[in-house]
């Protein structure tokens, strides 16, 4: 790469993260943008005219107008758009759909995904650009991610008279930012969904040989993806081949997702297998990509210039960023999808702009959370 092509790819990358860091400098403002922008979106649907989306002038309006719901909530509407009726819930044809590797009442969640959706899920990139310009390491790019994701690909849904693929969001992240990033994913999406989309461990060996071979050869400096198959793979790698994954490749940075604590509880385990690779935390779901991490504290910021956000803290309810330190509370998202959406995860406020997930909506979550503090000696550091 000369020096004319690295400036091309350095503007580029700012171009991708200046709007997120401008938008955690002012929160309330580009929020205010951000529910102008989602509200105009729900007036296009049956659903935000019947909530009377137009006469939305502001966020006291949004919150009467717009009830909080679950996905239990959401889900007549979605089977409709399953079956074709489209104008219900969105004002866009899907072009596919995301599912979730846990279950809802025994069911997978499927999540549709417009275009203008997909669009912002290119985000998942912005912790790997974000750290390659605050670190200057560029070289990242000169290697590949490490892709060990689960398949973008696994079925089909018949909406109407079209076929729309389904499958998950990690792996659907990693399609789409590979096209817009100079990220090189290894394996390529489509082997993995040539694997299938079953989840035994013969499975995930198939996808971890795949990985092993494709990779070899290759100068890998990113990891991407799972959190928790990341550090089944260095095992696996251990049990097959006799080595960890440190002793093949010189990894720079590891952008993870999934789980709550890979800063914290899993951070020993990835260097251990990795090397002293940096880790940087992602936030991310089947219905979105809502933040990542900023620097070395370990903690996500959000997309405050894409998403809408919101805190349910008992019966009361607020913006994200006007959490306090230390407040925790239960996190409702807006996205062009689904309109003040209790998403069931947990959040911990640190000062602005940090936050941390600590796991799922339920009343042991902060006491685990604190065990594993007290356990793990972070003691809520940042």
């Amino acid at each position: 790469m000369n020096e004319k092509e690295l400036q091309a790819g350095v503007q580029k990358m700012q171009q991708m993260v200046t709007p997120w860091h401008q938008s955690l400098q002012d929160p309330q403002t580009f929020q205010e943008k951000t529910l102008e922008r989602l509200v105009h979106i729900y007036g296009q649907s049956e659903f935000g005219q019947s909530h009377h989306a137009s006469t939305v002038g502001n966020y006291q309006d949004f919150q009467q107008k717009f009830p909080i719901k679950t996905y239990q909530d959401y889900q007549p509407a979605i089977q409709q758009v399953m079956e074709g009726n489209t104008s219900v819930l969105l004002n866009e044809a899907p072009v596919g759909w995301a599912i979730t590797r846990g279950t809802t009442k025994g069911k997978y969640k499927f999540i549709p995904m417009t275009p203008t959706d997909l669009k912002m899920r290119v985000a998942a990139g912005r912790a790997v650009v974000n750290y390659a310009l605050t670190s200057k390491r560029f070289d990242i790019f000169s290697g590949v991610n490490l892709n060990l994701n689960f398949p973008s690909r696994i079925g089909t849904i018949k909406a109407g008279d079209r076929e729309i693929d389904y499958g998950y969001s990690s792996g659907i992240y990693t399609k789409y930012v590979s096209t817009k990033t100079p990220v090189n994913s290894v394996p390529a999406q489509d082997e993995i969904d040539a694997l299938g989309g079953g989840k035994t461990m013969r499975d995930w060996e198939a996808r971890f040989d795949l990985a092993y071979q494709k990779c070899l050869n290759k100068n890998v400096t990113l990891v991407g993806g799972v959190a928790p198959t990341t550090i089944q793979f260095g095992r696996y790698l251990k049990r097959a081949h006799k080595k960890y994954p440190k002793d093949f490749w010189n990894v720079i940075v590891m952008t993870l997702g999934s789980v709550p604590g890979i800063n914290t509880r899993l951070a020993a385990s990835l260097n251990a297998l990795y090397g002293d690779a940096a880790i940087r935390e992602i936030y991310g779901a089947t219905e979105g990509m809502f933040g990542q991490q900023l620097d070395k504290n370990r903690a996500w910021s959000p997309n405050y210039d894409l998403f809408f956000f919101e805190i349910k803290i008992g019966d009361k309810v607020k913006p994200l960023f006007a959490m306090k330190p230390g407040e925790i509370g239960s996190l409702v998202v807006s996205t062009p999808v689904l309109a003040r959406y209790e998403i069931g995860d947990l959040i911990l406020a640190f000062k602005a702009p940090y936050f941390r997930t600590i796991g799922r909506k339920d009343w042991l979550t902060p006491f685990k959370y604190i065990w594993y503090e007290f356990s793990t000696l972070n003691l809520g550091r940042l």
